[in-house]
């Protein structure tokens, strides 16, 4: 069985992309899932581990006004964290992790609300809302795999709509 990671970075190589991340609540499960596939290097740029929020703002360049008016946990913020990686670190497609694993609510979201999101070429974005259950190892394990998931339905959508540019669009 091939493993989410190895899928996705399979589909990248592939096609030559590169990919970075920014995780909080994973706190680099994504990066070490990544780094675990062979050849992973030939796709995987490199990570941003920002748990704390001001580093969201200073090194992911999240805005610091939706930070103060909506908190850390938001899928505005989740969509700001993969585009600043993106960014940041050069890549053609950034992902992201925030949300809360426990054991305590954060800013006002319950325990389990978590929000993974994509950014890529094209204008490619996509975040998805999550309401995990479970503690805090299985809250922080199913955002990973629902991200790689998530990212690795976006390459396939976006991989239909570069064969139908390539191909004169029919």
């Amino acid at each position: 069985m091939t493993s989410a990671a190895a899928r996705v970075l399979g589909r990248l190589r592939d096609r030559g992309e590169t990919l970075a991340v920014a995780e909080s609540l994973t706190g680099g499960l994504v990066a070490a899932e990544l780094t675990a596939v062979p050849g992973a290097s030939h796709s995987f740029r490199g990570s941003v581990t920002a748990y704390a929020t001001a580093l969201k703002r200073d090194v992911l360049e999240v805005d610091a006004a939706l930070l103060a008016e909506r908190g850390a946990v938001d899928p505005e913020v989740a969509a700001a964290m993969a585009a600043g990686v993106r960014r940041v670190l050069g890549a053609d497609w950034g992902i992201s992790t925030t949300g809360v694993a426990g054991p305590e609510p954060q800013d006002g979201k319950p325990v389990g609300t978590v929000f993974v999101a994509v950014c890529g070429p094209g204008d490619v974005r996509k975040v998805a809302e999550l309401r995990l259950n479970g503690g805090r190892g299985d809250i922080r394990k199913e955002s990973v795999r629902s991200l790689l998931e998530l990212l690795s339905g976006e390459l396939v959508a976006n991989a239909g709509a570069q064969d139908t540019e390539q191909n004169g669009g029919n």
